[in-house]
């Protein structure tokens, strides 16, 4: 007998509401929730292969334990103590800095993954801690901690709102919005010019995105922080700078002034390739627009400046006066925020706190570059021990990091390694143990990130849509064990995780004069707490405790998780409101508009306007029909216009002897791969174009239909050696490559 259940859709950023058919404990299809507050019906390929990917036949089942050398079925009581015994050796004998932590992408898009993942780096206390975020957005925290003090203060643009949108490096129509959650994101861009309102597209391709402007720029890939740069010259030359209600909280226009003195339209349109006038014509239009929002995604953030122009995009919101207000760039507010603290100076953001071993890389956010992961486990050095056992959670390094193959041959010399992963890939190979999450319908499922940045404030949850099969073990109780196992409570049960950030959350709220719980009893609240599990009891925590919560009683009307139950489609929470100073967390108390690591790291970028290519440059491209490796896996998603082809304009084709269909050899700094061609005009002349995450080519993975069109690993063509020194972000686009034609 069929049914139907509601979930949250995690396969990308735009968090759709799905209803699911369900057969038993099969999901047979999946359709747009039309009732969803958020995402009202829309639905993309990825959310319509919902039950493809749930019930992909190559998913891992049980635990996997390495004896004899080989990868073994083993139970969970089995893997647990082998991660027990595995990582706790490694941290008795040389240190918590020898065990590394690897958090990928999926992480953000779980309930365990948002909920575990910092009880275990706190209770480990290492400072080997690698994230997507440094192959992706770190520029964007970095540049928001700089400027508000916060690294998830990240503005988003008002899409429903706004007159005119200026996008640099970005290309929703293919993936659905990043930093920016937003489902249907491309009707909201077809609304925005059925309203009268213009879409400006700057990217060196000429995306789907771009095909929907108004008006496309064909940059030079990387040059995105001089273009922003002669745009704020301009509104500063021509009097066009005008803060409006940001003026009393701002600091630092004029210095802002002086420092972007050098970067007039003229001096950098030969390196951007973009004519002055028309820089001029942009920032013109942006001042005179009724209300305006710039936003730089990817494109913009993976490139050897990516944390000015990161910066810049900020810096061009703010001096047109279009940051913190409707119709420009705002700051969502999370149900599961807490309560917000009264405005005024705070603690700030630092920097390089500590440094990598090796390259002496600074810290951002608490992390060091995932660039540098394989010489931090394969290089020995005077100071410290060299990383000796790694814990991955939902992490594929071998295929999304520079130099796969060397990160490849630095995993087999761990003394120990463990994976949370529902698949056998590239990386998860080389584990000692492996620990398999179920599918996504067997877990119940929430936003915590996502609501950070989504254009509009709402919340939902939704509880599994299938029981949890026999066998199994839920995320979030993999997590839990996994936290104790790693850090020295090997046995106690997984509640203890729950109960001891309860205790903490509450025993810290109750002193905070701002909380709606001050002076209370924390255990008396605790007991108050609803839910059917430890992660539902932190959720409602985290709602009672936050901005629309009920404050324990102190707010009859708010939210609670029962309240939340009771509304299975969401509950709307409003448009985006400003926000300003509140969320200000800066030592000023103020937007520090030039701050001291931007304004020393400026030389850098005035020296690139000498530093024009005289070859071919490679970019990235996303697919609608795929987020990152694992995707690849599912025949729904794969095929079409979802391939690992190498895009080359048909000028540089004739050029090289290159013809649609044919091999070419691709040779970059660290190393080459062999694809096949796809000439089109669709992107600019000196630049070609490989996607992210194929290469499924390795031995000894369980990836059945990925391996039978494996495509090539493009980050292969990267050494690890180009950052962007203030976040420590991996350079992945305008990077210099060759093309030999295969004969």
């Amino acid at each position: 007998m069929s049914r139907t259940a509601l979930r949250i859709c995690p396969l990308c950023e735009a968090t759709c509401g799905l209803t699911l058919t369900v057969e038993g404990t099969r999901v047979t299809g999946a359709r747009g929730d039309r009732d969803d507050v958020f995402s009202k019906g829309f639905i993309c390929p990825k959310g319509a292969s919902f039950g493809a990917v749930d019930g992909d036949p190559d998913r891992l089942r049980t635990p996997l334990v390495r004896r004899d050398g080989e990868l073994r079925e083993a139970t969970w009581a089995e893997a647990f103590d082998a991660v027990a015994d595995g990582v706790r050796g490694v941290v008795e004998r040389y240190g918590a800095n020898s065990v590394g932590v690897v958090l990928g992408n999926p992480n953000v898009h779980t309930v365990a993954g948002g909920l575990y993942p910092p009880v275990l780096l706190a209770g480990l206390g290492t400072r080997s801690v690698f994230t997507a975020s440094t192959v992706d957005q770190m520029p964007k925290h970095v540049s928001s901690g700089l400027l508000f003090g916060d690294a998830n203060a990240i503005p988003v643009p008002d899409l429903d709102h706004t007159d005119h949108l200026l996008l640099i490096g970005a290309n929703p129509l293919e993936s659905n919005g990043s930093l920016c959650t937003a489902p249907d994101f491309p009707g909201k861009l077809k609304a925005l010019k059925a309203r009268g309102g213009t879409l400006t597209v700057i990217d060196p391709r000429r995306t789907r995105t771009a095909r929907l402007a108004d008006r496309h720029i064909a940059i030079r890939p990387g040059t995105d922080a001089l273009l922003l740069a002669a745009m704020a010259y301009t509104l500063f030359e021509e009097d066009l700078v005008d803060l409006g209600e940001l003026a009393p909280h701002v600091m630092g226009v004029e210095e802002l002034r002086d420092a972007v003195r050098d970067f007039s339209p003229e001096a950098v349109t030969a390196a951007c390739d973009v004519d002055a006038p028309l820089i001029r014509t942009l920032a013109r239009e942006l001042a005179a627009a009724p209300t305006a929002a710039v936003y730089g995604r990817i494109g913009s953030c993976t490139v050897p400046y990516g944390t000015l122009g990161s910066w810049l995009v900020d810096v061009l919101n703010i001096l047109t006066g279009n940051l913190d207000r409707p119709g420009g760039a705002l700051f969502p507010q999370a149900a599961t925020d807490r309560t917000p603290r009264p405005a005024g100076p705070s603690h700030g953001f630092s920097l390089g706190r500590w440094h990598s071993r090796v390259s002496r890389h600074p810290e951002a956010k608490g992390e060091l570059p995932l660039s540098a992961l394989a010489e931090e486990i394969d290089t020995a050095t005077a100071e410290g021990e060299p990383i000796r056992a790694l814990i991955a959670v939902a992490a594929n390094p071998v295929l999304s990091a520079p130099d796969g193959d060397r990160l490849d041959k630095a995993l087999d010399g761990l003394d120990f390694m463990v994976s949370v992963d529902p698949y056998l890939n590239e990386t998860s190979r080389h584990a000692d143990v492996v620990l398999p999450p179920p599918p996504p319908s067997q877990s119940a499922h929430h936003d915590f990130a996502f609501n950070t940045l989504a254009v509009r404030n709402q919340v939902r949850y939704t509880r599994p849509a299938v029981p949890l099969e026999p066998g199994r073990m839920a995320e979030t109780e993999i997590l839990a064990r996994l936290t104790l196992a790693a850090t020295g409570m090997h046995g106690a049960d997984p509640s203890a995780v729950d109960d001891l950030v309860i205790g903490q959350t509450l025993g810290k709220a109750v002193k905070e004069p701002w909380s709606p719980v001050h002076g209370r009893d924390p255990k008396e609240l605790a007991a108050q707490l609803t839910g059917e599990n430890g992660p539902e009891r932190r959720i409602d925590m985290m709602l009672r405790l936050g901005p629309y919560g009920d404050g324990f009683g102190v707010r009859p009307d708010g939210l609670s998780l029962e309240k939340l139950l009771a509304h299975p489609h969401g509950i709307d929470l409003g448009p985006l409101r400003s926000r300003l100073p509140q969320l200000l967390k800066t030592r000023s108390g103020k937007v520090e508009l030039l701050p001291r690591p931007i304004a020393d790291d400026l030389p850098r970028l005035r020296r690139s306007l000498d530093e024009l290519p005289d070859g071919l440059v490679l970019v990235g491209r996303r697919h609608l029909r795929s987020n990152n490796s694992w995707m690849h896996n599912v025949p729904a998603l794969t095929g079409g216009s979802n391939r690992c082809t190498l895009h080359i304009h048909p000028e540089d084709a004739e050029r090289l002897g290159v013809r649609t269909a044919t091999e070419v050899r691709v040779k970059g700094a660290g190393g080459e791969v062999v694809v096949k061609a796809e000439v089109t005009d669709g992107i600019r002349r000196g630049v070609v174009s490989l996607p992210h995450g194929w290469g499924h080519d390795r031995p000894g993975t369980r990836l059945s239909h990925a391996a039978t069109d494996p495509g090539v690993n493009v980050n292969q063509l990267l050494d690890g050696s180009l950052l962007d020194p203030l976040s420590g972000n991996a350079v992945l686009n305008g990077v210099p490559i060759e093309i030999m034609a295969q004969l």
